[in-house]
């Protein structure tokens, strides 16, 4: 972090001290996975009495199924679900289960947007606009050493422009084994997906007979019954994380039991074997089952209800400061540009120079207002912030607002 790495000792509630004793409200919350905040009282003393029984164990707990009960419970999508250790490998096995299941081998993806670290998930993840060129969106490598053929299987395609996306699933749809699509990516401007967007995109994958698979990774944390409940989107595929490890590492994949029976090992081999040492580990689970009860209705009323007044306050803030910006997201996600262009995808969403400046005098100034946010300008709040912390939030963004202002 600049200009300088702040290292953690503890943190409660909705603050962290860090080793030098500084204290600090915190709107990362290890980006968007803490929306409890550090140190709940119910997710700590279950997996405390986790602990005690055995943190792993290489056969099933009842733990997993609770958890499992759960979440199907809010995402009528879901018939059966396997857990995983993070949302990357949640994305890599819904991947992976798509082509299992079509048999074909390529994937779309939205340009810019993050979907974890696996190869074919990075494709096209900051693509510059050197590498634009004409308005179709190119595939292009993010880490060095990307095969080459992982571009040529990886397809490209706008997010919010539905018919430029349906013309490339329709192009590719021969060979496509599915469409994967976060309702709000950060990495792409942290903008919401438009309603006919995404109509489109599962109009088209029913089609062309390529699976629909939505990131829920971070979007679950928007409502009650995740972004499809808000969306009303029917994905063949869901991958989820995040908030439900209730602070431990977790990630997992579910969907239509047609579809996930790629995973079913009840006969011998699998299509798709899956395995991981510390999936479903029991501490994780019992820690993700307190973190969702306490995720009722009423929660996430409060979660939009301190998502929104920031947002409203930090484009107060811009009218009242007179420079170019807007904070954008939903629920309790939020993300400030400092441009003037309607924020839509991610070229629109794409800084220059004097935004990226703009943008971390922002960030700067919150940090020594006693904020910490995202260099990106991403902002993720939890519930245990109280009023009281909701306007030193405030008051330290009309402050980075007004820092901002004075860079040129």
């Amino acid at each position: 972090m600049k200009p300088f790495p702040i290292y953690a000792a503890r943190g409660s509630g909705c603050r962290i001290w860090d080793v030098d004793g500084n204290e600090f409200i915190d709107c990362i919350n290890n980006f968007t996975s803490l929306i409890h905040g550090h140190v709940q009282p119910s997710l700590t003393e279950a997996a405390v009495k986790q602990l005690a029984l055995g943190t792993a164990f290489g056969m099933p707990t009842e733990s997993e199924i609770i958890l499992a009960e759960l979440l199907a419970s809010r995402l009528p999508s879901v018939e059966q679900l396997r857990f995983t250790n993070s949302g990357t490998e949640a994305v890599m096995m819904a991947l992976k289960a798509a082509r299992a299941h079509t048999g074909r081998p390529k994937i779309a993806k939205c340009e810019g947007a993050y979907h974890g670290s696996y190869d074919y998930a990075e494709v096209s993840l900051d693509s510059s606009p050197s590498d634009w060129g004409a308005n179709t969106p190119v595939s292009v490598p993010y880490a060095k050493g990307t095969p080459a053929n992982v571009l040529v299987d990886v397809v490209t395609i706008p997010f919010n422009d539905p018919e430029a996306a349906v013309s490339i699933i329709r192009e590719h749809g021969a060979e496509l084994a599915a469409v994967l699509v976060d309702p709000m990516p950060n990495r792409a401007g942290l903008v919401p997906a438009e309603k006919d967007y995404l109509a489109a995109l599962r109009k088209a994958t029913q089609e062309v007979g390529a699976l629909l698979i939505l990131d829920e990774v971070i979007a679950f944390r928007l409502g009650f019954r995740g972004a499809q409940g808000l969306w009303g989107i029917d994905p063949d595929l869901t991958t989820l994380g995040k908030v439900i490890g209730g602070g431990f590492p977790v990630g997992a994949v579910g969907g239509k039991a047609e579809f996930m029976a790629v995973f079913d090992p009840s006969s011998g081999k699998p299509l798709l074997p899956h395995g991981g040492t510390f999936s479903a580990n029991p501490v994780t689970m019992r820690a993700g089952i307190a973190a969702l009860e306490l995720l009722d209705e009423a929660a996430f009323e409060r979660l939009d209800q301190i998502g929104q007044a920031v947002r409203d306050s930090i484009n107060t803030n811009f009218e009242e400061f007179g420079v170019p910006g807007c904070a954008v997201g939903r629920g309790s996600l939020l993300r400030v540009h400092f441009t003037d262009r309607h924020v839509r995808d991610y070229r629109s969403a794409y800084a220059n120079p004097l935004e990226t400046r703009r943008l971390g005098r922002f960030v700067a100034t919150l940090l020594d207002h006693g904020v910490i946010a995202a260099s990106t300008g991403l902002m993720a709040l939890s519930l245990p912030m109280t009023d009281v912390d909701i306007d030193a939030i405030n008051s330290a963004c009309a402050a980075g607002v007004k820092a901002a202002a004075s860079v040129s």
